[in-house]
């Protein structure tokens, strides 16, 4: 079986963050041949989505057995544009649910801590995102993961936009989602790329 696995970090991160670190090694160590990708995007949600489009097309063309997505924050909802547009399952932790509806707490100056790389968020990232949004989604496709104590989106907004989907409500946490590692055994079974 021949499986690929796409990790979508979220906004202000990158492949050197720790979920994605976690999830690196633990399917290097326990999975070796699944084909786990954290690609690097651009810090501008257009750009971003143009990116991980083009690779997702390009993951269906090698004709993987399996292909499924894992995405935190912004990256859950990429994720969830991508596993509707694609017909994908998805894992989506401490999701951002229609980040265009309070994008004007977003707009202004940024440096991304990992790349130290400047940028802004304008008005256009606010409507791209906006365009992006799907108008429903299909509930057996997700595993929604999320912490009460997230300081930065609100769960109960995930909870409300998954329902009907798996979901792992925990007290406590934060948005990093505490502990993310204990669930990755589940979370390759969900996903259903264990051969």
């Amino acid at each position: 079986m021949s499986a690929t696995v796409i990790y979508i970090h979220g906004f202000l991160s990158s492949p050197q963050s720790h979920k994605a670190q976690l999830a690196a090694d633990y399917f290097k160590r326990h999975h070796p041949d699944i084909r786990f990708l954290v690609p690097d995007m651009p810090n501008h949600p257009a750009g971003a989505f143009a990116r991980l489009d083009q690779l997702v097309k390009d993951e269906l063309a090698r004709q993987p057995d399996k292909l499924v997505l894992m995405g935190s924050s912004l990256g859950g909802f990429f994720s969830t544009v991508l596993a509707e547009r694609y017909d994908l399952k998805a894992v989506v932790v401490n999701p951002a649910v229609r980040p265009h509806e309070r994008g004007e707490q977003f707009l202004g100056d940024y440096h991304n801590p990992y790349t130290q790389e400047p940028f802004s968020v304008t008005q256009n990232d606010i409507d791209c995102l906006a365009e992006l949004a799907p108008a429903q989604i299909t509930p057996q496709r997700y595993w929604l993961m999320v912490q009460e104590g997230d300081e930065t989106l609100d769960y109960r907004l995930a909870v409300d936009a998954y329902a009907g989907s798996k979901q792992l409500i925990e007290p406590g946490g934060d948005h990093s989602f505490v502990g993310f590692e204990r669930h990755l055994p589940a979370i390759v079974e969900f996903l259903g790329v264990a051969g």
